[in-house]
């Protein structure tokens, strides 16, 4: 009996229908993968909303003190003015013809420093005085004629009427000359003004315009128009202008010696007495302006240098120093619980600061504690704004 034959047909793979592939694992690990995505962005999404600085408008805290006191006495900064300066202009408006001194040039009152174009103004006084001759010469002949008349007249040669009339002449041209008298003088106080002379002894510290320029009277100064030819000053009159903090001026009086040292020349002083303590006080930086007189003349000396004067005082009185004020623009005040509070900014974020209020001044308010000054502060804070929010300054500040 022969071997049955295989029927190998039924060991053939069949590649059409593959048998299906299990989904347990695969579908945890697409649930898992889509989870972690939705944490990420979740996380990157509160960490953008977090980091996201509001935009506002950012200032600062200033802190005035106003001088100090020391053991020799109470010291201010301040600078050198001239009390005698003046910017010199023209009378009339016209164009520059001359212009005869520079900066540094000393000039004494009187002197031409300037001349404007004058040629219209001389022919108009030309004019005059032919005009004005002209009347005299007309009422000298009215003079004559009036006399013969009155001749006449005794002699009854003529009526009363022709004594009338030349006697009217005559007061026609004495009112006509003296008519044409003031336009003379008119005409020469015109030409005169084209001169511009220092109205004191003094230097010129400035050229405010050149040759060729149309001036003006500061009074009708506009455009391209300069109303200053010079600015000049007389440097026998320098002194010190100095800022005292409200607290210490009662202690500086009127005659009261001062020290005074240039910023440029820091170890040379010079002697000084109060001129003028200024009867009114600045609300913004609660000080009082007080002018010190220069009494040792020096050349180095010169308009508008830094310079510190020591008010010197009698006695041995204890030394301090002057209170230390900090103020800050009102709308940076913000009530917070019911109590007062300012916004500082650091390192990009804001936090609110209790303070003490003291006074108002115009349009900022004295801290009396809280800050030292110097702080980044928020101004017209929003009223949603938080402790330790990020904020960052508005465009152009």
């Amino acid at each position: 009996m022969s071997a049955a034959t295989p029927n190998l047909s039924s060991l053939r793979i069949n590649r059409d229908n593959p048998p299906p592939r299990s989904s347990r694992g695969g579908g945890w690990i697409r649930i898992a993968l889509i989870v972690l995505a939705l944490v990420v962005v979740g996380f990157i999404a509160l960490r953008l909303v977090g980091s996201r600085a509001r935009t506002v408008r950012i200032g600062s805290a200033t802190a005035t003190g106003g001088g100090t006191m020391s053991a020799e006495g109470i010291s201010a900064n301040g600078y050198v003015v001239a009390r005698t300066k003046a910017s010199v202009s023209a009378k009339i408006p016209g164009r520059l013809e001359y212009l005869g001194v520079s900066e540094g040039s000393k000039v004494k009152k009187g002197e031409v420093i300037a001349r404007l174009e004058s040629g219209d103004y001389a022919a108009q006084l030309a004019s005059a005085h032919a005009q004005t001759a002209q009347v005299a010469a007309q009422l000298t002949q009215a003079n004559r004629e009036l006399q013969r008349a009155q001749a006449l007249r005794a002699d009854g040669l003529n009526s009363t009427l022709d004594l009338e009339n030349a006697q009217t002449n005559v007061e026609v041209y004495e009112a006509q000359l003296k008519s044409m008298k003031a336009q003379e003088q008119l005409a020469e106080v015109n030409l005169e003004n084209t001169r511009v002379r220092a109205p004191f002894d003094g230097t010129v510290l400035r050229k405010d315009a050149e040759v060729g320029e149309i001036v003006a009277p500061s009074s009708a100064g506009g455009g391209l128009t300069r109303t200053a030819i010079v600015t000049m000053a007389d440097l026998g009159t320098l002194e010190v202008e100095v800022d005292v903090n409200e607290a210490y001026i009662a202690q500086v009086r009127n005659g009261q010696p001062s020290r005074i040292t240039l910023d440029a020349y820091p170890d040379t002083s010079f002697r000084g007495a109060v001129r003028q303590v200024v009867p009114t006080a600045d609300r913004q930086k609660a000080t009082v302006l007080v002018k010190v007189a220069i009494q040792d003349r020096d050349p180095r000396i010169l308009p508008e240098m830094g310079a510190k004067v020591v008010f010197l005082r009698e006695g041995n009185a204890p030394s301090s120093a002057a209170p230390r004020r900090v103020t800050v623009p009102k709308d940076a005040v913000a009530q917070r619980d019911g109590h007062s509070v300012v916004w500082v900014v650091t390192d990009g974020v804001a936090h609110a600061i209790p303070v003490e209020l003291g006074a108002a001044r115009e349009d900022a308010t004295e801290i009396r504690s809280g800050l030292q000054g110097g702080e980044s502060i928020v101004l017209s804070p929003p009223g949603d704004l938080k402790d330790g929010a990020r904020v960052r300054a508005a465009a152009g500040q």
